[in-house]
């Protein structure tokens, strides 16, 4: 198994397809929001966080999303949420990163009482990822050819559920306006009015929302329930990612892809897992698995892997070597490392390369597949000849550097 330095890794072009921008903030800028919004925070120090909020382990997903709630408390401030945008957009810089699509939930954050509503929100985002990539791409090394620019795309997350109260003042206020509506309906409703934003924005000022996504509790809340929402995005050349087959199994991933027009799986880990099949239709799991892989592999449909984040959300993965990441190499599926989340996971792009290459097999041509992957499978804010070029141009740069390092 060849051994890629950490040096490599950092040098060589990357993306982060996976990365919400409420579980990726700055903890000491954290801090730093938490006093301007005078929100109350369990601790002021980042040391006191790391051992209180957001710990290197979790004893199950429950607690993982309890930091959450202190992340989209602060940004519930247009100040706060550009600044949170414009700092992600600089850390990935600093590692290497050439391209993220950072998603969140536009609705979390609405504060109508305050004058924070959907469009405010969302520029908000799109001005700090700007300026960065703005900043980025004037230096010199860009300019010269030396480095392939930086860019990104913003993806909207829909919730899968929320409840009538404390999850976030639009929902509540939701639920309070349509009392009379069965709880499910709402939701749906809300997803609808966010996917119409979102192509509403997307077309009338330009801004780079490239995706809609499915976040939020996978069991007992399936695809299938968004499927007219998904239309909608499909039929406005809206392009669709889902969280799938991360809490339930590969049954869920089969509704994202045949009911929700999934170009993206989010996660897909437990696809692989027959334990995790429930439909009692299903009576041979290992085929049904096979056949679905097999299936995915075969149409390019891209799982977005996030390793450290799985083992940290699910007790039963005590050992990297057990996530099923090896099963998607074998069955040669298209694979993207990414992040999840970078504050919550405790992690980076290069931590999770690193993770990725020093415990599977991964031959220099496979990584740059991988590498590849993530540009080319990216919902990239331009025409497909556009992507292609800045895919180009980044695995052009990837040569460079694995000339450079000696593996070519």
């Amino acid at each position: 198994m060849p051994r890629y330095s950490a040096d490599f890794i950092k040098a060589m072009p990357k993306s982060d397809l996976h990365l919400h921008l409420d579980g990726s903030l700055r903890l000491s800028s954290l801090i730093e929001m938490a006093k301007r919004t005078h929100t109350t925070l369990p601790s002021q120090s980042v040391d006191g966080l790391k051992q209180l909020v957001f710990k290197d382990k979790y004893q199950n997903l429950g607690e993982y999303l309890h930091c959450f709630q202190y992340t989209c408390a602060v940004l519930r401030d247009p100040e706060n949420l550009e600044q949170a945008a414009y700092e992600l957009a600089l850390d990935n810089q600093a590692e290497g990163v050439n391209y993220i699509e950072v998603r969140f939930a536009p609705q979390l954050l609405i504060d109508l009482s305050r004058g924070i509503d959907f469009d405010q929100i969302m520029h908000a985002v799109n001005n700090g990822l700007k300026r960065a990539q703005d900043e980025y791409n004037r230096t010199e090394v860009v300019l010269s050819g030396n480095k392939p620019p930086f860019g990104y795309g913003i993806i909207n997350c829909a919730m899968r559920m929320f409840g009538d109260k404390g999850f976030s003042p639009y929902y509540t206020n939701l639920f309070q306006l349509m009392r009379d509506f069965a709880p499910m309906d709402v939701i749906k409703l809300a997803a609808m009015e966010l996917v119409r934003a979102s192509v509403r924005l997307r077309d009338e000022c330009a801004m780079p929302i490239v995706g809609l996504d499915l976040a939020g509790q996978e069991s007992g809340y399936p695809a299938s329930k968004f499927k007219e929402v998904y239309e909608y995005a499909h039929q406005h050349f809206m392009l669709k990612t889902l969280h799938a087959g991360e809490a339930y199994g590969a049954e869920s991933v089969f509704e994202a892809i045949t009911e929700c027009y999934a170009d993206r799986i989010g996660h897909g880990y437990s696809m692989f897992i027959p334990d995790m099949i429930h439909s009692p239709d299903i009576t041979d799991k290992a085929a049904y698995i096979r056949k679905l892989a097999s299936y995915i592999a075969d149409k390019r449909i891209a799982i977005e892997v996030c390793l450290t984040s799985n083992l940290q959300t699910n007790p039963q993965l005590t050992d990297i070597r057990q996530h099923q990441f090896k099963a998607m190499l074998d069955n040669r599926m298209a694979t993207v490392i990414c992040t999840d989340n970078r504050l919550v996971s405790n992690t980076t792009v290069c931590n999770e390369y690193q993770l990725a290459l020093d415990n599977f097999d991964i031959p220099l041509k496979r990584l740059k597949d991988m590498v590849a992957y993530g540009f080319k499978k990216s919902f990239f804010p331009g025409s497909y000849v556009e992507k292609r070029q800045y895919a180009k141009t980044c695995l052009d740069y990837f040569d460079r550097v694995a000339k450079q390092y000696g593996f070519i």
